[in-house]
């Protein structure tokens, strides 16, 4: 096989691999053991067809798209070993030749890895705010806590109200016709949350269990289904259980349940050293954000849209999951909220462009200050990781195998180019 290499613009390039007569024979044949069974000739028992035979009666053709398809994933995965071409998303696969007899051609075009050109990034200069602790801020803590241990009660003696939790069953109808993802049933739904389109929490306000209400809402004029955008919809839905929040005084009883301090007053000292060490991990963490923007100004790099959408498209599965983890689909969630994947991909372009451009420079730091990750600390962050997951220091090791443990030192060494850009700042 031989590769060649043409760098195109904007973080792209394309990829002329050629594979041999002979590797692409035996990719005929293979397809030929795939498909063989699919063939009835008169004369052989199926899937008995010789080779030769279904090459006469259909062509050499009848082979080509499998063949193609079995030679291009490791003609592409071992062409790209040997090279110095780093890809940073899916390529675009053209065939240039496929012919019996012949080396078939195909070019992969595909974006990657920027080259890039550090300006500045030691000395940057950044604004740094001072960590106070107020005492609204210790309020604020003591209110999320009694949040978190208000008791729910089920509620039979009057209607909702906002702020209650309210489960029902929906359907939606448009033009009197059902539409799909307008159906749910023993939905929790929190009236004044504004999870739901226009005033469709609103119109529960004041209902009681066993209601059945008519809701009538409108449709946002960019709502992501053309055939409900702008529209008025009518819900028909049913109250099945209303429930509210109890919430406990904020008092040295509150203080005793939920920390090991006696009293009120103790437990706000408590509350104010912890929120005075989270201040100050935070304007650090800012201050490291403003250091590697300022690196990325003074930096040059051209970045493939490949690249971006690349990352879009893991931020939406990061997404998905968090949602699936807390119970909820992610189609239906889009349904109710009025979202789409269109404008959540615009939503999101500028902040993976940041994540990219921040780990591209951050990598380039490194490799200017040729930090790099020794064994021991990859021993000690495996082990991290097993202590974390409760498993075998050999199974995490086992786990994330060679590429695995590959992409761990490169974390490692972006890790130590993060604290060396931080510290080496002037703060002003």
């Amino acid at each position: 096989m031989s590769l060649k290499v043409e760098k195109l613009e904007k973080g792209m390039a394309k990829l002329t691999i050629e594979v041999s007569a002979e590797k692409f024979e035996e990719a005929m044949k293979s397809a030929y053991k795939k498909n063989a069974g699919k063939y009835n000739v008169q004369g052989f028992r199926r899937g008995k067809v010789p080779m030769k035979v279904i090459e006469k009666m259909y062509g050499p053709e009848a082979f080509y798209e499998d063949a193609a398809n079995i030679i291009i994933p490791d003609a592409y995965e071992e062409e790209l070993k040997d090279s110095d071409v780093e890809p940073v998303a899916r390529p675009t696969i053209d065939v240039e030749q496929i012919e019996k007899g012949k080396s078939f051609i195909f070019t992969a075009t595909v974006a990657i890895k920027p080259e890039v050109k550090l300006g500045q990034y030691k000395g940057i200069e950044v604004e740094v705010e001072k960590a106070i602790v107020t005492e609204d801020d210790i309020m604020n803590s003591l209110k999320e806590e009694q949040e978190k241990n208000a008791s729910i009660e089920t509620v039979e003696d009057r209607a909702a109200e906002l702020n209650d939790t309210v489960t029902i069953d929906f359907e939606g109808f448009v033009d009197g016709e059902a539409f799909e993802g307008g159906k749910g049933s023993d939905y929790p739904l929190v009236l004044g949350s504004h999870s739901f389109i226009d005033t469709f929490e609103d119109q529960l306000v004041g209902k009681n269990v066993g209601d059945e209400v008519d809701v009538n809402v409108t449709f946002p004029e960019d709502y992501h289904q053309d055939s409900l955008a702008g529209k008025p919809a009518l819900f028909k839905v049913k109250v099945n259980k209303i429930e509210q929040k109890i919430l406990p005084e904020i008092d040295d009883e509150l203080a005793q349940d939920v920390s090991e301090f006696d009293t009120l007053d103790e437990y706000k000292a408590d509350i104010r050293a912890k929120l005075m060490e989270k201040k100050e991990n935070e304007i650090k963490a800012g201050k490291e954000d403003k250091v590697i923007e300022k690196i990325i100004e003074g930096a040059e790099m051209e970045i493939a849209d490949d690249m971006i959408m690349a990352q879009v498209q893991n931020m939406m599965r990061e997404y998905a999951q968090n949602l699936q983890m807390q119970g909820i689909n992610f189609q239906q969630y889009m349904s109710l909220t009025g979202n789409t994947p269109e404008k959540m991909t615009e939503q999101l372009k500028p902040q993976a462009e940041k994540r990219i451009k921040s780990r591209l420079v951050l990598e380039a730091v490194a490799a200017a200050e040729e930090f790099d990750a020794t064994d021991e600390e990859i021993d000690d962050k495996i082990k991290e990781l097993a202590d974390m997951y409760g498993m075998e220091i050999d199974k995490v090791r086992e786990t994330f195998g060679e590429e695995g443990i590959k992409q761990m030192k490169e974390d490692i060494k972006v890790e130590k180019a993060v604290d060396f850009v931080r510290d080496s700042a002037k703060e002003i």
